[in-house]
């Protein structure tokens, strides 16, 4: 099926970003959820989750370890939490289910499901409908938006943490596998913010150094009148220019906001910036998107 026509192109080169109503079917929605839930049933809390508060030294080791769970993530499926969802014991204080931010990076390369809708033909052809020649996944996330404590995104470039030279080779699928509405935490975009540089960059610090990572630059502070909001149904898709500026709300509402995202890079002649905090391993280097 054709996914993009030639207008569609010509938006998405205008305004950084795309909707694409219907990309997935209610069904492939509910697979992939279905699927998130055993993984959650059957998970492991992460050892730096449970240490017990009592110090500052402690303290400072749960962030060094959280830290080093983040950035050695790029290769695994882990598991990444909401505030205040643990006692000082590491014990869960709300359900398991609902405990969860996000889990990343890699399920598009261990999960059956997550990798059949990352190399899906559907995906494919969008690739080579924007001329892509040899574009690569870079990491996958699925990301809960829990109700009532889903928090704020603050508005940002996804290049900031996804550098490369040159600018423009990265773009975002962004699915929702549930209505992504104005109460429960949609996108909202800055049209036309992809052609006015990058403010930051977030870096990998020398080895040894902590934190683990640092910012170059900051982030502007943008009008919020120029956001447009941008609701999706369950099942549509949005597709995100690495250097648009978009945020998300908090998700005051009572209904969750699941959703599934990865982000692809054309890497002819690209140059994927060894300090990113995401590199590729041996274990795994960036899949081609057209395998």
């Amino acid at each position: 099926m054709d996914v993009l026509t030639q207008q569609d192109v010509q938006k998405f080169q205008d305004e950084g970003y795309l909707v694409l109503d219907g990309f997935l079917s209610p069904e492939e929605c509910d697979a992939l959820r279905e699927r998130m839930s055993e993984m959650v049933d059957r998970m492991d809390v992460p050892e730096h989750c449970r240490i017990h508060f009592s110090t500052d030294h402690d303290e400072q080791l749960k962030t060094q370890g959280n830290a080093d769970y983040f950035i050695t993530s790029g290769d695994k499926i882990r598991f990444f939490f909401e505030k205040g969802v643990f006692d000082d014991k590491g014990e869960f204080i709300v359900p398991r289910e609902h405990s969860l931010n996000k889990i990343g990076h890699a399920l598009h390369a261990y999960e059956p499901l997550f990798k059949a809708v990352t190399h899906s033909p559907k995906v494919q052809n969008l690739g080579k409908k924007l001329g892509l020649i040899n574009p690569v996944i870079l990491q996958s996330m699925y990301i809960f938006k829990q109700p009532g404590i889903g928090g704020e995104v603050t508005p940002h470039q996804d290049a900031t943490f996804l550098y490369t030279q040159p600018l423009g080779r990265v773009m975002g699928m962004w699915i929702a596998l549930e209505d992504a509405t104005l109460e429960n935490g949609c996108l909202w975009f800055i049209p036309g913010s992809h052609s006015d540089g990058l403010t930051r960059r977030m870096v990998r610090t020398p080895k040894g150094t902590f934190p683990l990572t640092d910012f170059i630059g900051r982030e502007k502070n943008y009008d919020d009148n120029l956001f447009i909001p941008v609701p999706v149904k369950k099942g549509g898709a949005v597709l995100i220019h690495g250097e648009v500026v978009h945020r998300s709300a908090a998700n005051t509402s009572d209904a969750s906001r699941h959703v599934y995202t990865f982000h692809i890079m054309e890497s002819q002649n690209t140059v994927w910036s060894p300090e990113n905090w995401l590199q590729p391993t041996e274990e795994l280097p960036f899949p081609s998107l057209y395998t």
